[in-house]
């Protein structure tokens, strides 16, 4: 374990009672083998009945956040690792981009259209991830979803999106082409401020939750910051893991977070 990391057991229920709200990320935080684990459902319905705000911040496409902000018991859903949001605007739903400039977002896109190229004519065998058609804003590969890329083909992988001048973003299932500047902790400050929430509170009063390297700029950026006990695989691609990691992994590990965060401002 990281010298950094601590368990989540240690933190005390006078800390746990501050938080106004939770982050948390979808793919193997909440999920396991890519379903929604019922525990983790049942702690989302826990915490906002206990009134944690909750946001979802994931690598999936923004039309899945779309769904996921309309039918969880969660205020938004940021999507694309930070590329753009839905938020509960009471009964009606609202969209949000982290890129505001249209002509900015076009060419964005031409860079996504290069790199698809490149990467159909140089890497036959690396197939887009089957979520690609609900992506708005980025190309996502699929690197461990349904097959197991090796390191090798990865790192080739890598170099050809950022040959082209976009960012890479890998997660424990896919790995992402990003042509903007965002980023799953600025995302969250732009989608936020639309509800009213000031950066210095969210990430001073706030907590975020997580599992993989996609999460590394939000687990820098929250002061309180928690890995699910499965964010130990990914350590190596982590410059600065979370403060505390919980005892279960991936939906087992969010339920336990939840717990303590209800139960401590049931007694706060």
């Amino acid at each position: 374990m990281s010298d950094r990391m601590k368990p989540l057991s240690e933190l005390s229920h006078e800390t746990l009672a501050t938080v106004e709200g939770l982050i948390f990320d979808v793919d193997d935080t909440l999920t396991r083998d890519g379903r929604l684990e019922p525990v983790a459902f049942a702690a989302m319905h826990a915490l906002a009945e206990a009134g944690v705000r909750l946001w979802a911040i994931t690598g999936r496409p923004l039309g899945w956040a779309q769904v996921f902000a309309a039918q969880w018991p969660i205020e938004g859903a940021i999507g694309e690792n930070g590329a753009g949001w839905w938020w509960r605007e009471g009964a009606r739903l609202r969209r949000g981009h982290f890129e505001k400039d249209e002509a900015v977002r076009d060419a964005q896109q031409k860079t996504l259209e290069t790199i698809l190229h490149r990467v159909r004519a140089e890497l036959p065998g690396v197939k887009l991830a089957s979520d690609q058609p609900g992506r708005a804003h980025d190309l996502a590969y699929d690197v461990g979803e349904s097959v197991d890329l090796d390191d090798a083909t990865i790192e080739k992988l890598v170099a050809i999106i950022e040959g082209e001048g976009a960012r890479s973003m890998i997660s424990s299932v896919h790995c992402h082409a990003v042509p903007g500047a965002w980023t799953k902790a600025s995302g969250v400050t732009r989608a936020l401020a639309a509800s009213g929430v000031e950066e210095f509170r969210l990430f001073a009063r706030w907590a975020f939750i997580g599992d993989s390297a996609n999460d590394a700029a939000a687990f820098d950026a929250f002061s309180l910051s928690v890995g699910v006990a499965n964010v130990r695989e990914h350590l190596d691609r982590i410059a600065r893991p979370p403060v505390w990691v919980t005892e279960g992994d991936r939906g087992v590990g969010f339920a336990e977070l939840a717990d303590r965060l209800v139960r401590s401002r049931a007694n706060a």
